[in-house]
Order: C-alpha cells, then structure tokens, then sequence
C-alpha cells in the first residue's frame, strides 16, 4: 500500500507544478516597462528667434527652424535638429555669425556643440570652415580638433586642430598649411 500512495503522489505533484509552470502568464515585458522612461523632449518649438541680452544689451540672436529642449534629465540639453544661425555682438556691437546644419547647447558645462558645415564670419571678414566646432559660452571661445579652412584679408591656411576667441583676436592653430601674407 505505502508504495502504491508513492506512485500517486509523484504524478499529482508532477502535474501541480507543469500547470503552475505554464499555466502563469508572463508578465516580464509589462514589469520592464515600468522602469523604462521613455526619452522625449520637455519642450519642442518650431520657427524659433531667440534673442539673448544682458544688461539690455542684445549679446546673440540664435534662428533656428526645429528646437528640442530636454531640459527635465539629469544632464540637461537644447537640441537643434535642423541647424542653427546665430549672430554674436561684441561690447562695440561688432557681429559674428555662425551657421551649422546642427547643434547641441549642453546646460550644465555652458559648450555648445555645432556640427555640419560649420562656418564662422566676422564683420571685417574672417572665415573658419570646419565640420564640428565646440563654443565655450562662459569664455567665449571657440574649439575644434577637426580639419579647417580659415580664410581671412591676408590669405587662407588650412589645418587640424584650431582654438580661437569669438572676435578672432586671439587664434591658436595646429598642423597648419597655407599662403599667409606678412607686412615684411
């Protein structure tokens, strides 16, 4: 008898835990989903004309056709999908334009990222050219390690690797070649 009960008890055992084991639905993906933030923007603007002063001083007009703000994430940041057009003005109201086909401004560090066809001009017609270009916005200074073109009065050069401030008063140049004119 004890043994016939052993061969009754396996089976039903067998069975309750088959039915428990698929007989529970999976609910793995909803309990991921949980967790999971979708990343979108906190802001999205169209047709944008940003004009930024201090002092009641105009000191940068940005345009732009597409701006995502993700301001609401740890590591904030103001997306411009399409490009950017931005004119700076100097304490003389001297102008500085620059253009690139995108760009990121990054809150917390103040750098502004500028990709794709870059090209900066100033008035009195100085030109870099380059495919990425990095704007420290608290120094007011300009950098890259990319290759460049800059063209100014006195001839073009073309290099790897430039630093400059946002007038072009103060340029720092590596691995650099072209046909610069002196006053000797």
């Amino acid at each position: 008898m004890p043994l016939l009960k052993k061969y009754i008890f396996f089976p039903v055992v067998t069975v309750f835990a088959v039915t428990l084991f698929f007989g529970c639905e999976s609910n793995f993906k909803e309990v991921q989903k949980i967790n999971f933030s979708e990343f979108v923007p906190s802001g999205d603007a169209d047709n944008v004309n940003l004009k930024y002063t201090d002092s009641g001083l105009i000191k940068a007009i940005l345009v732009s056709p597409k701006m995502l703000d993700f301001s609401s994430i740890d590591f904030p940041f103001t997306e411009f999908p399409k490009g950017i057009d931005v004119t700076l003005y100097d304490n003389k109201a001297k102008k500085t334009f620059i253009t690139s086909n995108y760009a990121v401004s990054y809150k917390m560090t103040g750098i502004i990222d500028l990709q794709g066809k870059v090209r900066i001009k100033s008035e009195n017609g100085q030109m870099l050219e380059t495919e990425q270009l990095y704007y420290d916005q608290k120094n007011e200074w300009f950098f890259t390690e990319k290759k460049f073109k800059f063209t100014d009065s006195k001839g073009a050069s073309n290099g790897q690797g430039i630093d400059f401030s946002k007038d072009f008063k103060v340029i720092n140049s590596q691995r650099i070649a072209g046909e610069i004119q002196t006053a000797e």
